[in-house]
């Protein structure tokens, strides 16, 4: 007899799947399987189940804790990996032919200049790192010489100090008044002035440019003629924050601009000037004091011996103290130092017996004056303040005074040059001399390679002229 579906040996069936036969007897006696997952208990009897035998191994091995199955290849660049690969740049020798075929990024492939790219490529790769340190070295250059973030840097307090220190150049002195300015003297107010704007600009300077045309400004009017104390007041309430001054003449002409205030003087101040007059003495002033009842810094020859308590810087030449170039610094010493030294009783009693005017009034302050001593201190003339050879040239060319172009000296002071020399025939050749010493090494050859033409074209014609 032929059956539909499969006996059970339970009672309304109970297999999942038809035409299953029935299963072996377990060992502990059963002759049917365990309940299906689809059988549930209702009413306490048990129910058919009609569950597939897909949903029953799904939930078998949900049970057993086994992952889902996931196909292969599922995600975009997995897919696609072979053909991104290919169309990558390909930079390695030696490969194989079907390879080095794929992924060119220089046009022309195989071309000569697609070789000459690919070579190029390959040497930037391997010196990239040091293409990069030379690339960072080339920007600083720029940041730092050529935009005015060096300018900053150095004038900042806590890097160059530029901000402590002011110039002060007397422009236009006695003009108006006491002689008409020809073009002679315009140029060399014009080259002075340059020299020291970009100067000051170098170096992050401040630069306070003063008009000493003469005019009725004072009870007396020779009173003009020698204002620089009453100036230096001026410059200081105006740039509060400076601590140090620096007076020049219009007659004066930096030679050498990479120097600056920092390293030719104040960095090293003690070493840089001396206290003690008697090591070049030309007005043969008697120091130190001996006078018992006066202090011990007055009675010694050096002060107190320390660089901090200077607070005037002067020059000597054969004749004296030179106010052509000269440091004075802030302090309640100098405050006191002015108010004596603009002092118009003075003044009154001394102006026709003082040739040189203020500077003659300093001199006699320091020698009957012992406070004025001990915060004074003297500095080589070379050091700031060269003259040329007609200057102080009555005995002839002194080591101490004139100035020397294989020592490069800082700054020509052409003084008294109105007297008897060509101011502007000694400005126009220092200035020539300066823009010499300081060419670049791109400037010095092409002025050797403009000399070697003229060198030249002087043989043909000096043959020529022999014949």
């Amino acid at each position: 007899m032929s059956l539909s579906r499969s006996p059970s040996p339970n009672r309304g069936g109970g297999w999942s799947s038809p035409g299953l036969t029935a299963p072996y007897e377990n060992l502990s006696g059963r002759a049917s399987p365990r309940k299906g997952y689809g059988e549930v208990q209702m009413n306490g009897s048990l129910g058919a189940s009609n569950v597939t035998w897909a949903t029953a191994k799904a939930r078998s091995d949900e049970v057993n804790g086994y992952p889902s199955f996931s196909t292969r290849n599922n995600g975009f660049f997995s897919r696609h990996a072979r053909q991104i690969s290919r169309s990558l740049p390909s930079f390695v020798r030696g490969a194989e032919k079907e390879k080095l075929g794929r992924g060119r990024w220089y046009p022309n492939s195989g071309s000569k200049s697609g070789r000459i790219l690919g070579f190029l490529g390959r040497s930037i790769w391997r010196l990239r790192l040091r293409l990069l340190i030379i690339l960072f070295f080339v920007l600083a250059v720029i940041v730092f010489y050529v935009t005015p973030m060096h300018r900053a840097y150095r004038r900042a307090s806590l890097f160059g100090g530029g901000s402590k220190f002011v110039i002060i150049l007397a422009a236009n002195q006695g003009g108006g008044v006491m002689e008409w300015k020809g073009p002679r003297e315009w140029a060399i107010e014009r080259d002075s002035v340059k020299n020291k704007k970009k100067y000051a600009k170098k170096w992050g300077y401040n630069l306070e440019i003063v008009d000493m045309s003469t005019k009725k400004r004072y009870a007396h009017e020779w009173r003009e003629s020698w204002e620089k104390v009453d100036t230096i007041r001026k410059c200081m309430r105006k740039y509060p924050e400076a601590q140090w001054f620096w007076w020049l003449d219009l007659n004066t002409f930096i030679m050498e601009p990479s120097y600056s205030l920092q390293k030719q003087v104040f960095n090293d101040l003690a070493s840089n000037t001396y206290r003690d007059i008697n090591l070049y003495n030309p007005l043969h002033i008697a120091h130190p004091f001996n006078n018992s009842q006066l202090d011990p810094d007055s009675l010694s020859p050096v002060g107190d011996g320390k660089a901090s308590s200077i607070d005037l810087i002067i020059p000597q030449d054969c004749a004296g103290f030179n106010l052509g170039s000269f440091f004075i610094h802030r302090s309640t010493w100098t405050d006191r130092l002015m108010d004596i030294w603009w002092d118009p009783v003075g003044y009154e009693q001394k102006h026709m017996e003082w040739e040189h005017k203020e500077q003659d009034a300093l001199e006699h302050l320091y020698i009957n004056q012992p406070w004025i001593r001990s915060h004074t201190a003297f500095i080589p003339q070379r050091r700031i303040n060269s003259f040329p050879a007609g200057a102080c040239g009555e005995n002839g060319e002194d080591s101490r005074v004139h100035y020397k172009e294989t020592d490069r000296d800082f700054v020509v002071n052409m003084a008294g040059c109105e007297w008897g020399r060509d101011c502007w025939g000694e400005m126009y050749n220092f200035r020539e001399l300066s823009n010499k010493l300081n060419r670049t090494p791109w400037e010095k050859f092409k002025d050797g390679i403009s000399d070697w033409i003229k060198a030249m074209r002087a043989k043909p014609e000096k043959k020529e002229g022999k014949s």
